[in-house]
């Protein structure tokens, strides 16, 4: 096994056809997109993505990439449930190649060849870039490669892209977070937080939209943290509204705020921004003021409550979503119903809700009053019970009222059962919505397309618009709150990709593999722009 600190991506020097590649992603938005990034560095170096049905198992992939997360429950168990599985193919096909990258990556370090010394490649959060190297490195010497960085050296959108979407895009403000949650391992793994530049954002933004993407989600550990490393404090305000001028671009979405550090200018912006979506992600962790200060959040249950309050006022259709830890250490009846009365204040549109377990390295796993599994698990279906009501009936609210739908792939499971399709509302909801029976194939929605119909009935999870099934009309009568379909550039996008034609933008190959149509690898740094 070679350990190593650094690798200069001057040893890259071919990019003739190497093989196949799946990427597997655990974990969070930001895994997502850095995942996005490893397969467009993957096919810059001349990999192709594998067909859908290839079977990774039986050898049928030549590199396998596992982007890991190590703040979900058990991520290392199945990381290596994962790795052994792919042990036999391994020992078949020699040839064939498992990288491992990502948070657990960046913790475990060698640990991870150790345990499964089948593993050709260990990269960290801080050196995705170099993945085409260590595979080569590994190939050539005949032995794993192991290569983690301790703070970022280049940023990561410089980085070649293969956009999962053809319209929709992730655009990364900043990484790594400054905040010392005493749950939250992430700091350790992505370190201090570090931002770009505001024009560098807005110049990837035009970028993308150009490439065919209307909606961009602007990601960051601490969105609203943004601009205090370049000492504006009003940054990331301002870069929403300069979102709001960039023309094409019509849906902007961001994730995830900090309620310490939530302001009014965020919330003026949004707004008055017509563009910025209706939807906000607030994490509440917890609604008790003691269990907040033990996980070190530098709020409490009233200032949340009141940025709720504030958001609603100024925005009175806005979608608001959360996190919610159940089970801290120490946790008592008197604090979980603290969040339950909470949550039952805040209405949220739905809830990321999680039971605590302990997390190494981070202060909460030392921490004495470690709650008993059986205690978290009923307080835990107590919590989430109540959320599903509220969702539910939050939901009821919106029967009879329009929606704009941006369509997509893969949202609706049973789309083909019900012969509907899906996508998201503004406030981004899920909406499953029928299709007029004689609409002809040449005016049916792609996904990109934004379809107005009008919510029919609601779901516990998701609402359903069935407004174009009106007995004794065609689709040509129907009123446009019924049915109607705005085509857009990013169904253009998306059905240029399904006929395999290169977009604007693009300066590498376009979709490798038989999955759904994505957008172009395209250089991660922005065009430069003259006025």
């Amino acid at each position: 096994m070679s350990t190593t600190t650094a690798t200069s991506t001057a040893d890259l020097t071919s990019n003739a056809p190497r093989g196949t590649y799946q990427v597997r992603t655990f974990g969070c938005q930001m895994n997502v997109h850095d995942s996005e990034r490893l397969t467009g560095l993957l096919e810059e170096s001349g990999y192709v993505e594998a067909p859908a049905d290839a079977d990774a198992k039986k050898g049928e992939v030549d590199v396998v990439v596992f982007n890991t997360c190590a703040v979900r429950e058990n991520a290392d168990n199945k990381l290596y449930g994962n790795l052994g599985a792919l042990r036999p193919a391994k020992d078949a096909h020699p040839g064939m190649q498992i990288a491992i990258g990502g948070c657990l990556a960046q913790k475990d370090r060698a640990t991870i060849v150790e345990r499964a010394p089948w593993v050709d490649v260990v990269f960290g959060t801080h050196n995705i870039g170099s993945l085409p190297v260590l595979l080569d490195r590994a190939r050539h010497n005949a032995e794993a490669q192991v290569e983690i960085l301790e703070s970022l050296e280049v940023f990561p959108s410089t980085l070649p892209t293969r956009r999962e979407s053809a319209y929709a895009a992730w655009v990364s403000i900043s990484v790594g977070c400054n905040n010392t949650c005493t749950f939250c391992i992430v700091p350790a793994l992505r370190g201090k937080e570090k931002d770009r530049r505001p024009g560098d954002v807005l110049a990837e933004v035009r970028d993308v939209v150009e490439a065919g993407a209307i909606e961009v989600t602007l990601l960051g550990q601490n969105v609203n943290s943004y601009g205090v490393e370049f000492g504006d404090r009003g940054a990331f305000a301002k870069l929403l509204r300069a979102c709001g001028d960039i023309e094409g671009l019509e849906r902007v979405r961001f994730t995830s705020p900090h309620p310490a550090m939530f302001t009014d200018d965020v919330i003026e912006a949004m707004a008055e921004t017509p563009n910025v979506m209706p939807q906000l992600h607030m994490p509440l962790q917890s609604g008790s003021d003691d269990v907040l200060r033990r996980m070190r959040r530098s709020y409490r249950s009233t200032k949340f409550l009141g940025i709720l309050d504030r958001v609603r006022e100024r925005i009175p259709e806005a979608a608001i979503t959360t996190d919610i830890i159940v089970g801290f250490p120490g946790e008592t009846e008197e604090d979980f119903q603290a969040t339950l009365d909470v949550v039952e204040a805040s209405r949220f549109s739905s809830a990321f809700t999680f039971q605590y377990s302990i997390r190494p390295g981070t202060p909460a796993a030392t921490m004495d009053q470690q709650i008993p599994k059986a205690v978290v698990q009923e307080r835990y279906e107590r919590l989430t019970a109540l959320q599903d009501r509220i969702t539910y009936e939050e939901n009821q609210r919106l029967e009879n009222q329009v929606v704009e739908v941006l369509v997509a792939e893969g949202e609706g499971e049973r789309d083909r059962e019900t012969h509907r399709i899906s996508g998201r509302a503004r406030d981004h909801r899920l909406v499953h919505l029928a299709l007029p029976a004689d609409l002809p194939e040449s005016e049916r929605p792609r996904p990109g397309d934004l379809v107005t119909a009008t919510v029919t009935r609601a779901a516990p999870r998701y609402l359903i618009a069935d407004s174009a099934v009106v007995p004794g009309r065609t689709w040509q009568q129907l009123d446009p709150q019924q049915f109607s379909v705005r085509r857009t550039r990013s169904g253009d996008a998306w059905e240029a990709g399904v006929q395999g034609i290169e977009q604007s933008g693009a300066c590498g190959t376009g979709h490798g593999g038989g999955g759904a149509p994505s957008g172009p690898v395209v250089l991660g740094i922005p065009s430069l722009r003259t006025r």
